[in-house]
């Protein structure tokens, strides 16, 4: 920009964008948007945990649960997320609903492998164990294949909490009234390009600092392996 290469018009020095993001922060407007991003992001992502997680497990311990999901996570897996824009509206509409449904259906594929990879990769020699000192099937479960399967869940969730942010952000620029997405298409339809920047940066510094908090919280919870 400084080269005379960009005009500073569409591509606005630090300095304008930190300026612009103060006048936004000092408007109620920008939270209530981040407020239905993150509220759409966390719905999402939280479903998916508890389903990809529960189905990646089950995939690992019943061999006709996985003969039955493998085909259908494999074709999916490679899929491009976005494309699932449309068929989202379509079933739900412009609401938060069709936004969380996509966020859930793109992010369970990586916790739902994390967790059958963590599974799969338990030692045997610990399920015998178990089983041979009386443990039910199910104590075995929960006891031995779920601890044994949670660092690998723990970075399938990982990979899905960056993978919602893009999702989020993808599908509220297309269809949202509403959100941290919709607010950067709107603020670039209309040439306000330092403020459309400054909330590109606000969506960055929150996937960075949710991840953070994210690797904190997950090393206090492999702490036990230590």
């Amino acid at each position: 920009m400084r080269l005379g290469l960009v005009s500073a018009d569409v591509l606005p020095s630090l300095s304008a964008v930190a300026s612009a993001w103060w006048n936004l922060a000092i408007d109620p407007d920008l939270w209530r948007n981040a407020a239905a991003s993150l509220y759409r992001g966390g719905a999402g992502l939280a479903l998916a945990i508890v389903v990809g997680g529960a189905l990646g497990i089950a995939m690992a311990w019943w061999r006709p649960v996985n003969a039955l999901a493998s085909p259908l996570v494999e074709m999916l897996y490679p899929m491009p997320k976005s494309a699932l824009i449309p068929v989202t509206v379509l079933w739900l509409g412009f609401g938060d609903g069709s936004k969380i449904l996509l966020i859930f259906l793109g992010c369970m594929l990586p916790v739902t492998l994390g967790a059958f990879n963590g599974a799969r990769s338990c030692e045997q020699a610990l399920v015998w164990s178990a089983r041979s000192m009386g443990a039910s099937r199910l104590n075995v479960l929960w006891d031995v294949v779920v601890p044994s399967a949670l660092p690998e869940l723990l970075n399938g969730i990982r990979t899905a909490l960056a993978l919602s942010f893009i999702l989020l952000v993808s599908s509220e620029l297309i269809v949202a009234r509403a959100g941290l997405g919709y607010l950067i298409g709107f603020l670039g339809e209309g040439g306000v390009y330092d403020a459309m920047f400054a909330v590109v940066l606000m969506v960055a510094f929150l996937g960075f600092f949710a991840d953070r908090v994210y690797m904190l919280a997950a090393s206090r919870v492999l702490r036990w392996r230590d």
